[in-house]
């Protein structure tokens, strides 16, 4: 598919909004590579897919997918006997309860495809405990986690405690109230020391371990608990080894269970997206396209997906009998919106999502989809609006083939009218004889008599309310587009010598055009108005 395309129809910001319904940072990431596919075998099969995971959680409720990381570095590491540190075990964890809950919530899916995901979670109940039982945080392993580890902790809190008892002496004396600059215990280099007035440090004899910013205040180890500190840090020294001999332990463990863990990463991925996408297409009452491959296109109340506020509906129809679909009427009516909503409906469908219109709408899956849509004109390479479109289009023209798609907004514009709507007419006649279906938008009144003369080409508007002076965005196909100029200009107060003047320059042929819309558009009022009574 066109980088292109994706871009100018803001497909990526689909893909944004789908994000927000994803759980876990990894699938949100794999979100965003997500391309439109043209093998509509492939398609109708994730579509498939994804309406079955609907069921099951229409049934059973949302599926509560937490913390899922990538672990395959983690996973890589372990493989090469590296021991995890304590916050790598706890990603290891959280995948292994939410494996646990993701096993139990499979016990009552019906659907073959979703129950398989399910079945082949694996769980491993000893890991879990082994990780919860050893593992208090990030930064905490449990007494617990060992029965030495238990015994050298015992055996260090006891040592702080005669040391603290030693060192309370000090700080209880009124002998060295003078010299002590505040009556508590520090630990300096992991060694219990005392805050003495630099200039009292011949008081308290022993070892100096650090200097007050100010230079005001020596940190202090006095001699007497000097053995005592000794035999802290060698059991300091001793945790240390037993915290990575357990964690070594785990790790081993991990590494024994190493390609279940990265399996279930795999499938739990796939229960998120696939839940991601039921949420996202559910919040905004999506519903699944019919496909085919037979060139036809049948939206009904189709909705621009990116759109704010109140979105007028149009219906879409192109394939049966007509190839190329020409839109016309007034600026701001509709007809941009129009091309882009069939485009990115397109690509929607194509990528195996649901789409913002009614049930049993039909989308063609092309081979790839091409446009010319807005101002392209680029100031480095010195083009103009016309010159742009016109380099697109030749683009366009080199490499389309018949199952493509193809977009052009305000096709042949941006030079002498006369010249542009033959050239207009011309590249549509060209993608007309390649079979290539095609949406065109346009104001010039020549392309409106080469929709009615030529077979396998339509006319189509968007509709004008004369009452408001306001275009309704409507879609109407089958009729073409008046620019209502003269009746907008009657109704805004323009002189009535200007008018008459305007309409006797009007030529011959363009005067009959207006008048046979003239009289179409009363007929579709009569018929409304029938249709109410």
């Amino acid at each position: 598919m066109q980088e292109k395309t994706l871009e100018v129809l803001e497909f990526e910001k689909i893909l944004e909004k789908l994000q927000n319904y994803a759980r876990s940072e990894l699938v949100k990431k794999e979100i965003l590579k997500i391309k439109p596919k043209n093998d509509i075998k492939e398609i109708k099969e994730e579509l498939d897919k994804t309406k079955a995971m609907e069921k099951v959680i229409v049934e059973n409720g949302n599926i509560d997918i937490f913390g899922l990381y990538d672990l395959k570095e983690i996973i890589g590491y372990v493989r090469k006997n590296g021991i995890l540190e304590p916050f790598e075990l706890l990603k290891i964890l959280d995948l292994l309860r939410v494996s646990n809950y993701l096993k139990e919530y499979g016990e009552n899916i019906e659907d073959s495809y979703i129950k398989d995901i399910f079945d082949r979670i694996s769980t491993n109940d000893f890991i879990k405990d082994e990780i919860e039982r050893s593992i208090i945080s990030e930064d905490e392993i449990a007494d617990n986690a060992s029965a030495n580890l238990r015994s050298i902790r015992k055996r260090m809190g006891k040592k702080e405690e005669e040391i603290k008892n030693k060192l309370s002496f000090y700080i209880s004396s009124s002998k060295f109230d003078d010299s002590l600059q505040d009556k508590v215990v520090s630990i300096r280099n992991g060694r219990y020391v005392l805050p003495v007035k630099t200039n009292k440090k011949a008081v308290l004899n022993g070892i100096i371990h650090d200097r007050s910013q100010s230079g005001n205040t020596l940190f202090i180890e006095p001699n007497a608990i000097v053995e005592l500190n000794n035999d802290l840090s060698n059991l300091q020294i001793e945790e240390g080894d037993e915290i990575r001999r357990i964690l070594d332990r785990l790790s081993r463990f991990v590494q024994g269970f190493d390609q279940e863990i990265l399996e279930n990463q795999k499938l739990i991925q796939r229960i998120d997206f696939l839940q991601a996408k039921v949420k996202y297409f559910l919040a905004h009452e999506y519903t699944i396209p019919k496909l085919t491959d037979k060139k036809i296109i049948n939206l009904k109340n189709a909705r621009h997906p990116l759109l704010k506020g109140k979105v007028v509906p149009i219906n879409v129809k192109i394939g049966d009998g007509y190839n190329t679909l020409i839109i016309t009427g007034p600026n701001t009516g509709g007809k941009t919106v129009s091309l882009k909503t069939v485009g990115l409906i397109s690509l929607m469908a194509q990528s195996a999502f649901y789409i913002p219109c009614d049930e049993d709408s039909l989308v063609n899956v092309f081979d790839d989809i091409f446009l010319d849509i807005g101002d392209t004109q680029s100031i480095e390479m010195s083009l103009s609006t016309f010159s742009a479109s016109l380099t697109n289009i030749v683009k366009i023209t080199e490499n389309i083939t018949e199952n493509s798609l193809v977009l052009l907004d305000e096709v042949g514009s941006g030079t002498d009218p006369t010249e542009g709507a033959a050239l207009a007419i011309s590249i549509l006649e060209f993608l007309k004889n390649k079979n290539t279906m095609t949406f065109a938008t346009t104001h010039y009144s020549e392309l409106k008599y080469y929709a009615l003369e030529k077979n396998g080409v339509m006319n189509a508007s968007v509709e004008f309310d004369l009452e408001t002076l306001s275009p309704t965005y409507k879609l109407i196909i089958g009729t073409p587009g008046k620019s209502n100029a003269f009746e907008i200009s009657k109704r805004l107060g323009l002189n009535r010598e200007i008018l008459t003047n305007a309409k006797s320059i009007l030529s011959e042929d363009n005067k009959n055009f207006n008048t046979i819309l003239e009289e179409l558009d009363q007929n579709k009022k009569k018929w409304k108005s029938k249709t109410k009574k």
